[in-house]
C-alpha cells in the first residue's frame, strides 16, 4: 500500500470481503458515496438494511483517535441523540480487513437541511447544543485541536512542499498565509481564554441529513477540541441565521457571544486547510480529478487574494 496511492487495492472485491468477515451478507450491490478524505461504500445486504463501510485512509489518525471518534459518536447515540454511530462486531467498532482499517454503520437517508427555514435553524441550534452538552463531560485524549498549528501551519507546507502552486506564487503565498496567521493569533489573543469541548467539528450542510423526523449528523471523522461556535458558523449563511441558530442553542444550553468574533478567524483558517488538504492528496488519483482547477496557476492567484480578504476582515 502506497502512501500516494493509499486505496489502489481497494477494489468492489475487497470491500465486499470485508464486510463477509463480519458475519453479514452482501447482496452484491455497491455504490461508491462521495468522501475524498476516507473511502465510504453504501453496501446491499440480503434480507436486511444496507449499511456503510468507511475505509480509514491510512496514517491521518491512530487507532486510538478513531476509537475516541467511535466512543464519541455512541456516547451521542446513547443520549437520545440522532448522531449515526458505528455498528459493533465480537467487541469492536474498528475493523481491520487486508491492510486496511474500516467501520460498518447503519445507512440512514435524507435531504439537504432548508437552511433559509427559521423553523429548522432553530431545531439544529438545539440539536447541537444537546451534543455539545454532551462533549463537554469529558475531553479527547488523542484527537486533534482547532488551531493555528493543525489548520494553517501544516497546510502552508504542504502547499509550498507542492508542485502545484506556482514558483513565481510562493513568496506571495507565503506572505499571505503569515499575515493571515499573525492576524488569526492576534484575533484569539483578543478574545482571551474560551471554553473548549469535544465538537463534530465539520457542521457543514452536507454533514446534516434531514427526515421527515427531523435532522440527523453524520461523520465524526473530523470531531476534534475547540470553542462551540465551530460547529455554528457553517451553518449561518449571514447574521440574521446566525441569531436565529443561536435562539434554538440558548434554549439548551448556554453560549459565550464573544465566541462570536472568533468566526474570521476559524473562516481563514479553514481556507489555508483547504488548499493545504489538495496539496497534500494530490499523489491520490482521486484528488486531481475532483479538484482540477487546483492545477490551474489562475486559481492560486484568487486563492492569494482571497487570503488577503480574509486577513482584512480580521484586521
Amino acid at each position: 500500500m502506497s502512501d500516494e496511492t493509499p486505496y489502489a487495492r481497494l477494489t468492489p472485491d475487497l470491500v465486499l470481503d470485508a464486510v463477509t468477515a463480519c458475519g453479514l451478507w452482501p447482496d452484491g450491490r455497491l455504490l461508491a458515496l462521495n468522501s475524498y478524505e476516507n473511502r465510504v461504500w453504501q453496501v446491499g445486504l440480503e434480507d436486511a438494511s444496507p449499511v456503510i463501510a468507511k475505509f480509514y485512509r491510512p496514517g491521518r489518525w491512530s487507532d486510538a483517535a478513531i476509537l475516541e471518534e467511535h466512543t464519541f459518536a455512541q456516547e451521542l447515540a446513547d443520549a437520545e441523540l440522532p448522531v449515526v454511530a458505528p455498528r459493533t462486531f465480537a467487541g469492536r467498532t474498528l475493523l481491520h480487513h487486508d491492510g486496511y482499517r474500516y467501520a460498518l454503520s447503519p445507512r440512514h437517508g435524507g435531504r439537504a437541511p432548508s437552511l433559509e427555514s427559521a423553523d429548522q435553524l432553530k431545531w439544529l441550534g438545539r440539536l447541537i447544543a444537546r451534543i455539545h452538552m454532551v462533549g463537554a463531560r469529558s475531553a479527547f485524549a488523542h484527537r486533534g485541536r482547532i488551531d493555528r498549528d493543525t489548520l494553517i501551519a501544516h497546510p502552508m507546507h504542504a502547499v509550498l512542499a507542492s508542485s502545484l502552486l506556482p514558483a513565481v506564487s510562493r513568496d506571495r503565498y507565503r506572505h499571505a498565509v503569515e499575515r493571515v496567521d499573525r492576524l488569526v493569533a492576534a484575533r484569539f489573543e483578543a478574545i482571551g481564554p474560551v471554553r473548549t469541548l469535544r465538537l463534530h467539528g465539520d457542521c457543514h450542510p452536507g454533514n446534516v441529513l434531514w427526515t421527515d423526523t427531523g435532522p440527523h449528523f453524520v461523520d465524526l471523522d473530523d470531531a476534534r477540541t475547540g470553542p462551540a461556535v465551530q460547529d455554528l458558523w457553517m451553518l449561518a449563511h449571514d447574521e440574521r441565521a446566525m441569531e436565529v441558530l443561536l435562539e434554538g442553542y440558548a434554549s439548551m444550553r448556554d453560549f459565550d457571544h464573544a465566541e462570536l468574533a472568533l468566526i474570521p478567524a476559524l473562516r481563514a483558517m479553514r481556507q489555508v486547510h483547504y488548499a493545504g488538504w489538495i496539496a497534500a492528496r494530490w499523489h491520490d488519483p482521486a484528488f486531481p480529478a475532483a479538484f482540477p482547477f487546483a492545477a490551474e496557476s489562475r486559481w492560486w492567484e484568487q486563492h492569494i487574494t482571497d487570503l488577503h480578504e480574509q486577513a482584512d476582515e480580521l484586521e
